[in-house]
């Protein structure tokens, strides 16, 4: 690695009590998470000057969790952009930290989709159509993404056994982690024969429902020295946003991760063949095949073939979301900060099982709207 990027790090990262939790409101599992990873870090709740949030169900949700939490952050932002919020949160805290608004920043998001489906019949809505789409009454997000999984297959000769490929992949990791909701292998019929939802992906293709929370504690290199783990610096970040609905994405085979992975490797000093290890935001099984491509890991098109051969899965070279993801791990809402955490764990050499050899360098990937927003995160151990 050549030198410092950035001048952050991760000191503290837990995750609240995970899959239904239907004794917790939103901001109990956001209070958990950051307790816990508060804890993870060795710094008191009352040192934290700077609070960045983001969820869908709780109303002015830094001012709600800062009281909740007893603490007055003189720094606050509660950016919502999706799936991608809490990785652009990362990206926004090395802003303030560098400035010397903040010295120790606390990021944390929690939902109770699950609990919330089961009282109601209906879960909280992450995501809305936009306006020229709502109309048409689509099964929203799903539908958006089978577009895009349509234009790839037209494209590129990607296949319905390509998509389900990566739902068995997730499944193998999520095997290993004791934390994971789904925790059986799955097989490339499970997928095939799980019901249609909107052609081409089926049930098996989509993410999980959950409850669950998870917080980051980021302070800068000299107060990191001091913290109770080992740090996990953050070498490179780049976001952008390109569209909100389908109708004005630029092309449906390809995605704003082709601009943030850029960004991202330039201010890291590193190349895709460096990462060890990568978690993107899989709400569907496309996801990770189009991102993969776009941030420069294969040729385009080829990303399917990374799954195909193995190479994702337990013992591969390039091993794809090793907590089991959004398909199999956890997936309360919008998964985007947990890639974080459990590229944090990698590098920390605390995944257990899913453990991958030598983890020095993870690249995470978070995914907002119908891929309107997209961030992505490189960290580094030390």
């Amino acid at each position: 690695m050549n030198g410092a990027r950035t001048d952050a790090a991760i000191v503290g990262a837990a995750t609240s009590d995970l899959g239904y939790t239907p004794d917790f409101s939103t901001l109990d599992l956001m209070a958990q998470a950051a307790h816990r990873a508060l804890e993870d870090a060795g710094i008191g709740k009352d040192e934290v000057d700077g609070l960045f949030t983001a969820t869908a169900q709780v109303h002015l949700p830094t001012l709600s969790l800062s009281e909740y939490l007893g603490i007055r952050p003189t720094y606050f932002d509660s950016t919502v952009h999706g799936g991608a919020s809490n990785l652009s949160h990362v990206r926004h805290a090395i802003a303030a930290l560098q400035s010397g608004q903040c010295e120790v920043a606390l990021i944390v998001y929690g939902s109770t989709q699950r609990s919330e489906l089961k009282r109601s019949g209906t879960r909280p809505a992450v995501a809305v159509p936009p306006p020229l789409e709502a109309p048409y009454g689509p099964m929203f997000p799903v539908t958006s993404y089978a577009l895009m999984a349509q234009r790839h297959m037209s494209e590129f000769g990607t296949t319905r056994e390509d998509l389900a490929n990566v739902a068995v992949t997730a499944s193998q990791w999520g095997s290993l982690n004791p934390d994971a909701f789904r925790r059986s292998v799955i097989t490339v019929d499970d997928v095939l024969q799980s019901p249609l939802l909107s052609s081409p992906l089926r049930a098996k293709d989509c993410c999980l429902i959950t409850d669950g929370g998870g917080a980051l504690v980021i302070t800068t290199r000299d107060r990191a020295r001091s913290a109770r783990q080992r740090p996990v610096h953050v070498l490179g970040t780049g976001e952008v946003t390109e569209h909100e609905g389908m109708i004005n994405m630029p092309d449906l085979a390809s995605t704003g991760a082709i601009r943030t992975g850029r960004v991202a490797f330039e201010q890291a000093s590193l190349e895709p063949s460096e990462v060890d290890v990568v978690q993107i935001y899989d709400a569907f099984t496309i996801n990770p095949i189009m991102i993969l491509e776009d941030l420069g890991f294969c040729d385009k098109g080829a990303g399917s073939r990374i799954f195909a051969e193995g190479r994702a899965s337990p013992g591969g070279d390039l091993p794809v979301n090793t907590s089991g993801g959004g398909l199999a791990y956890t997936h309360p809402g919008m998964f985007g900060i947990f890639t974080l955490l459990e590229n944090v764990r990698q590098l920390r050499g605390e995944a257990g099982d899913r453990q991958v050899d030598h983890a020095r360098i993870a690249l995470a990937h978070g995914i907002g709207g119908t891929m309107s927003s997209h961030c992505t995160v490189i960290l580094g151990s030390d």
